[in-house]
């Protein structure tokens, strides 16, 4: 990074220090103008970002619109139309003085100032952008780094902020390494951060030295249980839609599956008839790309590690970035596949008998980002998400809860802290002022 780029970035950060001060960013009514404006030249670039989807990740068109765009689209929608009501100040009860004076007590919500996002490769426009318009929402300015992994995704969600804001509330910065790690030494107020535990403690290690709040989106290898009881049709379409989606570029995506051992041939048996009736002989095309080669070599050195394990697929492209959807059974917690979350369209299958041995070792693992449950015995599903600690979970489902502005999204332990999307978001970028008024 050159001296100009790096006094660029600096005057960035100085100009949105000052217009915070302004105090202009706390009137509701702007905040909502705002990002109206925002909503109309983001609509207006769903051309563009559909065709860098494509080119950087292999998306198409379809799930292009819905997993990026219209899922931001339908979560700023519910912010605007729920922000005036959020942001009121709440009366609680108050504690008696010695004196008997009147005492009125409110809980008022700020924002915390000028944040720094840091944007992901596999949801480039999703998750670079919820976190924004959650933090406009509550009243701050963002500096914004977009991935440096989808470069074409990059430009146009710069073109978007430009179009949409002045600098001195919100810009973007594109770069690698050494931007990132400038934009982290500087005083922000707080750190959005989605991406890998590695990186995650390097921002977090940042972010301590200057004890700068901050939430973390990250990962990990999350459990798929699917009980002797499971409806096994429905067990494979959802999975698949949950692994396959993104080419397995998603971090809640099944990591691996646990299968009751009664059940496990004939449900691999109609995995591999669902496979090659919805993929058929266009797989390494149909589920996108990965990312960049590198990861195509790291994912195929868990199919080189034990080939006697696939079952299915295995077969990539190197040039292309493609990976077929691949299924590898017997596989034990030793296997290289199972050392770190996969990240990309393998899914690898283990068996139980004992219920509870399969706990133990889930639990004896990192904290996951998401749990599934498969079974048609709610009492047993509940069973599982009472002895088990996960970001989030699901019964007979996979994924579909972090499209839902209803629920709090985040991790816990090494996926995550802090939880977003809708109102939690609101409360996320926002600072809680507890406000005591004597009489």
């Amino acid at each position: 990074m050159d001296q100009q780029s790096e006094q660029k970035i600096r005057e960035i950060f100085a100009q949105q220090k000052a217009f915070f001060k302004t105090n202009k960013t706390k009137d509701i009514e702007f905040r909502k103008a705002q990002l109206r404006n925002f909503r109309e030249v983001f609509l207006n670039h769903t051309d563009a970002l559909c065709e860098a989807l494509d080119i950087d990740l292999g998306k198409s068109r379809k799930e292009a619109e819905y997993v990026e765009i219209q899922i931001v689209i339908s979560e700023l929608d519910y912010l605007l139309e729920n922000i005036n009501e959020w942001a009121k100040p709440t009366e609680v009860p108050s504690k008696s003085l010695p004196s008997g004076a009147e005492v009125i007590s409110k809980i008022t919500y700020e924002p915390y100032g000028v944040n720094y996002i840091i944007g992901p490769f596999n949801y480039p426009v999703q998750l670079t952008f919820s976190p924004l318009i959650g933090a406009l929402i509550s009243g701050n300015t963002a500096i914004i780094k977009p991935s440096e992994n989808t470069p074409h995704v990059a430009k146009v969600l710069e073109d978007i902020v430009k179009e949409s804001f002045d600098e001195s509330y919100v810009a973007v910065v594109q770069g690698a390494i050494e931007e990132n790690t400038l934009l982290l030494s500087l005083p922000f107020d707080y750190i959005f951060f989605t991406g890998s535990p590695n990186v995650g403690k390097i921002v977090m290690k940042a972010a301590a030295e200057q004890l700068i709040p901050l939430t973390l989106e990250l990962g990990g290898k999350s459990p798929t249980i699917v009980h002797k009881d499971a409806d096994l049709d429905k067990a494979v379409a959802r999975i698949s839609y949950g692994k396959w989606i993104n080419c397995g570029q998603t971090c809640v995506a099944p990591d691996y599956i646990y299968i009751h051992e009664s059940v496990k041939d004939e449900f691999i048996e109609k995995f591999k008839t669902y496979l090659k009736n919805t993929y058929d002989d266009q797989t390494l095309g149909k589920i996108g790309k990965i990312v960049s080669q590198q990861q195509i070599k790291n994912l195929a050195g868990y199919v080189e590690a034990s080939p006697e394990k696939v079952i299915y697929g295995g077969n990539y492209n190197l040039e292309t970035r493609h990976f077929e959807a691949t299924l590898m059974d017997n596989v034990t917690w030793d296997d290289k596949v199972m050392q770190q979350e996969i990240f990309g369209p393998i899914l690898p299958i283990m068996t139980y008998n004992d219920i509870d041995e399969a706990l133990e070792e889930i639990n004896n693992r990192p904290k996951p980002l998401a749990l599934y449950v498969f079974t048609e015995d709610q009492e047993f599903a509940q069973d599982v998400l009472h002895r088990t600690t996960s970001g989030d979970a699901e019964i007979n489902s996979a994924i579909v809860h972090v499209g839902s502005h209803f629920l709090p999204f985040g991790g816990v332990g090494t996926s995550g802290m802090g939880k977003y999307h809708g109102k939690f978001s609101f409360e996320n970028f926002s600072h809680t002022r507890s406000v005591m008024q004597v009489k």
